[in-house]
């Protein structure tokens, strides 16, 4: 699939980079704070318009409601009538979340939360949107839980989802891509310091030496992710938090949104091995697009939100 990103946004880096620092869309968001059954708490950013139709979206990593691909799409959204909510994953807010963990891939669970909790408010249609990570969690929503899915959710769009984690987290780790990977390391390390100071006898919180030896994602994930959620380590961790061996599960329909020259994006990545036969899995490659930017040249809003509308108002009644 063809379109044309904006005049000087040329490769995928600049793709990536220019939409992040300067596309903004604000919505008047009401902040919520909800308590989850662990006593944990998130911040759930609405937009009401008094509809019973609902787009939940769901951020990436290192990312918040006002990250204007989430904006974006819940401001397309509101303009056709829907209501809108952007929710916030643990720490994520502004505020550091209460207990050890954090959020990661593998765990679909507060967004399971969020969508039963939206359904109890009394909306009728429920449509996700995930970004990156956050499509990671919608994708592992819909497979995970297929069996307990409301039959008020009707569909699913997501866009730049690392569907292998391995060969994802390989990919930033190349020359020309760190950036990335310390940009985020550098973040989840000031969240990491704080937490060792709320918890300084957890073992899995220790911050010693973090700036001098966590250089890449693998000793990250090595030292907190894996010890923090339960895995082994890194490799089972990236192994079982993968979203792309549960698209054959899926039984909502789903748009995925794919740009071959996403730099966090490896070749496999971008297909749906496993899953050819889901009828129920549309998978959409575009050459350009960058990783959550597909911005289009002349237009304000993006291809992804041209696209996950044109999806979903055709599953709403």
């Amino acid at each position: 699939m063809t379109f044309k990103p904006p005049f000087l946004q040329v490769n995928g880096h600049l793709q990536t980079i220019y939409p992040s620092l300067f596309r903004k869309i604000v919505v008047p968001y009401e902040r919520q704070r909800i308590t989850l059954p662990d006593g944990d708490f998130l911040d759930l950013d609405w937009v009401k318009t008094g509809s019973k139709k609902l787009l939940i979206a769901t951020h990436g990593l290192e990312g918040d409601s006002t990250r204007h691909y989430v904006t974006g799409m819940v401001e397309k959204f509101r303009r056709n009538g829907f209501d809108g909510l952007g929710w916030n994953s643990r720490s994520c807010s502004g505020e550091i979340n209460k207990l050890p963990r954090f959020y990661h891939h593998g765990d679909a669970g507060d967004l399971k939360y969020v969508v039963e909790y939206a359904i109890k408010l009394g909306y009728e249609e429920v449509f996700l949107a995930g970004f990156s990570m956050g499509g990671s969690l919608t994708l592992r929503l819909l497979g995970e839980y297929k069996t307990s899915i409301p039959s008020q959710l009707k569909g699913a769009v997501v866009a730049s989802v690392p569907l292998d984690l391995p060969t994802s987290v390989a990919e930033l780790a190349k020359p020309g891509k760190r950036f990335y990977m310390n940009r985020f390391l550098k973040k989840l390390g000031k969240k990491l310091e704080q937490k060792a100071r709320m918890f300084p006898n957890h073992p899995h919180l220790k911050f010693d030496n973090y700036w001098k030896e966590v250089k890449n994602f693998e000793i990250f994930d090595n030292r907190y992710t894996a010890p923090l959620h339960g895995y082994e380590n890194a490799q089972d961790f990236y192994k079982k938090a993968s979203s792309k061996p549960l698209l054959k599960d899926i039984c909502a329909p789903v748009l995925i949104i794919q740009s071959v020259n996403d730099p966090f994006l490896s070749s496999e990545c971008l297909d749906i091995k496993g899953a050819e036969n889901n009828k129920n899995i549309n998978l959409k490659l575009t050459q350009n697009g960058g990783h959550v930017g597909f911005m289009i040249k002349g237009q304000k809003h993006s291809l992804v939100e041209e696209l996950g509308w044109e999806f979903c108002s055709n599953l709403s009644n």
